[in-house]
């Protein structure tokens, strides 16, 4: 990628392209104390309302910036890679390479916590750790006056859903979902059953007093990968048919249609959901069926494949964040007389963690 200039117009040349930059583009960028309040990074001026008849006077090209004189009087100076960024759509999430993960992975991403951590530079290295892998477990968070809702809240805002802003996952009688018993817990995506799914699950281990009970993991981009390489018809068709996704209880309904392996606008993975006891397949053509059911008992025998699951034990005071969107989540059975086993847990939105990165980025000049 390069910039090019003649006549006063300015080009970018990408990949054997050569596209003109409109010059209003450009001059809706102009930044100084003038344009562009220092805090908040935001226009002091609305664009809306300049002479869409926006030229260029005068223009120098620099090893990084381009020097540029408008015809309405005003003039800035824009950072080459700035422009380079926009063109390419790029954010400092998407620069954070996922990395494939099966049973082989002996070491979970473990960090302490201090009271500190959260305006630290081991929290960054701890939220590029979860975006690699698809989790991160934090060791030694206090347990008391439901600490996971400040932990959450440190990071961004919590996601209220209705089983409210946070939950306890124990045993009680007549659950209104599995997570409440003491039975194992085959691996699953949370809430597909909602528009926008939620993005991230926090767990906080209380106590854990009790025979079993480990915590199950497995990578669904490493399987989604694996059926594409392996099954690709299978592949096609669970990224092509959406499903009827459902939770009912005595106050909600709630249903949302979605596709098992949910691809971004490059084709590339975005989500998994899976979750077959809420799932409901649509009335289609028998043939298209006869391979959609065979598409989905296959990955369900991988994600409950050893070969792709990592199981531990959390003990009390670990806290994991997971990657819902990618992870999936599970238990092993546990009795439930033993002892105590007690969890807290909530939801987060990618726009936390993501907000979070960028401004430790900014505050330790990475």
């Amino acid at each position: 990628m390069k910039i090019e200039l003649s006549d006063n117009k300015i080009f970018f040349e990408n990949q054997g392209s050569k596209k003109e930059i409109h010059p209003f583009w450009l001059r809706e960028r102009v930044n100084g104390v003038d344009f562009v309040d220092k805090g908040t990074k935001q226009r002091l001026f609305d664009p809306t309302t300049l002479n869409q008849n926006i030229e260029i006077n005068k223009v120098n090209l620099t090893d990084k910036f381009l020097e540029i004189s408008f015809n309405d009087g005003v003039e800035t100076k824009i950072s080459i890679q700035s422009i380079f960024e926009e063109y390419s759509g790029i954010n400092d999430i998407k620069f954070i390479k996922k990395t494939k993960w099966d049973s082989s992975l002996k070491n979970p991403n473990n960090f302490q916590f201090n009271e500190n951590i959260f305006e630290e530079k081991i929290m960054y290295e701890a939220l590029i750790s979860f975006y690699k892998y698809g989790f991160i477990i934090f060791k030694n968070v206090p347990t008391e006056n439901n600490f996971l809702v400040k932990f959450a809240n440190s990071i961004g805002s919590i996601r209220r859903t209705n089983f409210g802003e946070f939950f306890n996952v124990k045993s009680k009688p007549n659950p209104n979902d599995l997570a409440y018993t003491s039975l194992p817990l085959a691996p699953h995506t949370d809430n597909p059953y909602r528009n926008p799914v939620p993005c991230i699950q926090i767990l906080h281990c209380i106590e854990n007093a009790v025979e079993g009970g480990h915590s199950t993991l497995v990578d669904g981009f490493t399987v989604t990968e694996e059926l594409k390489e392996k099954y690709p018809e299978y592949y096609k068709i669970l990224t092509e048919v959406k499903v009827k996704y459902q939770f009912i209880d005595k106050d909600v309904i709630l249903e949302n249609w979605a596709e098992m392996i949910e691809l971004d606008e490059n084709k590339n993975f975005k989500q998994v959901r899976f979750s077959p006891r809420l799932d409901f397949v649509p009335l289609i053509d028998k043939e298209k069926l006869d391979v959609y059911y065979k598409a989905r008992n296959k990955i369900s025998e991988f994600y409950n494949s050893s070969k792709y699951r990592i199981e531990f034990k959390l003990l009390s005071g670990d806290l994991i964040m997971m990657d819902n969107y990618r992870l999936l989540h599970g238990r092993t059975s546990f009795n439930a007389n033993e002892g105590n086993r007690f969890l807290q847990g909530c939801y987060i939105d990618y726009d936390s963690t993501e907000g979070k990165i960028k401004h430790l980025k900014r505050k330790f000049n990475i």
